[in-house]
């Protein structure tokens, strides 16, 4: 299921562009200003942003400076702001598209499943520090040396990666990693996976370095 978020303060139109957006393989929320945003961004992995830039609490480019320090998610503007230099900045911030409004709502879903495609075709080939992790391959390194994980471990360390430098939260981990349909999942089974996974790459996972824990909440790994 790819989740999108939806930042916008106009509550008639962030409905409608949620409603437009969802299907049986696609969730949309709505978030009404940066504040929210930040925290739903928190509680669950996200696959792609739409941003209003003029938003109650500040800029919707501050939120997409913050984004682009420690994440690839896809990021489409959404504004009344048409001129050349608003859309020159906004590019320039590392978003993906920019549409302005009034918009068709067939061109936005178009937009919308362009980026998604772009990002299930990407390079899963990232790296980060004394790591290199290909997930296209299923190969993975710690300083050169190849460690050997389990499927369950990969989705934990893709969901973690992908979203780096963001808390996750224990149910939205559960969620996107045991995604066979079972009806219950013993919540034992998320620290279980954790431990294995710090066991092969932290070099003390007492004192984990990367995957750390956000007691109460969840995981994240930590942007080095």
């Amino acid at each position: 299921m790819k989740r999108i978020l939806v930042v916008e303060d106009d509550p008639a139109l962030g409905e409608g562009v949620c409603l437009a957006l969802r299907s049986g393989e696609t969730e949309a929320v709505l978030a009404p200003d940066l504040q929210m945003a930040g925290r739903m961004l928190a509680e669950a992995g996200t696959d792609l942003v739409i941003l209003d830039v003029n938003l109650p609490d500040g800029s919707g480019l501050e939120l997409l400076k913050e984004l682009r320090r420690t994440s690839g998610i896809p990021v489409i503007l959404l504004t009344a702001n048409d001129l050349e230099t608003d859309i020159v900045t906004g590019l320039e911030l590392g978003a993906d598209d920019y549409i302005t409004k009034p918009f068709s709502l067939a061109v936005l879903r178009a937009r919308v499943n362009t980026q998604l495609r772009k990002r299930d075709g990407g390079s899963n080939r990232v790296e980060l520090g004394n790591f290199l992790f290909d997930f296209d391959r299923m190969e993975f390194f710690r300083d050169g040396q190849p460690v050997e994980l389990s499927k369950t471990e990969q989705k934990l360390l893709r969901c973690l990666v992908e979203n780096r430098g963001m808390t996750l939260s224990r149910e939205s981990l559960v969620d996107r990693i045991w995604t066979d349909g079972a009806e219950y999942v013993d919540e034992n089974a998320l620290s279980v996976t954790v431990k294995r996974l710090r066991d092969k790459l932290e070099k003390t996972p007492a004192k984990p370095e990367y995957i750390k824990t956000v007691y109460g909440v969840g995981y994240i790994w930590a942007v080095s």
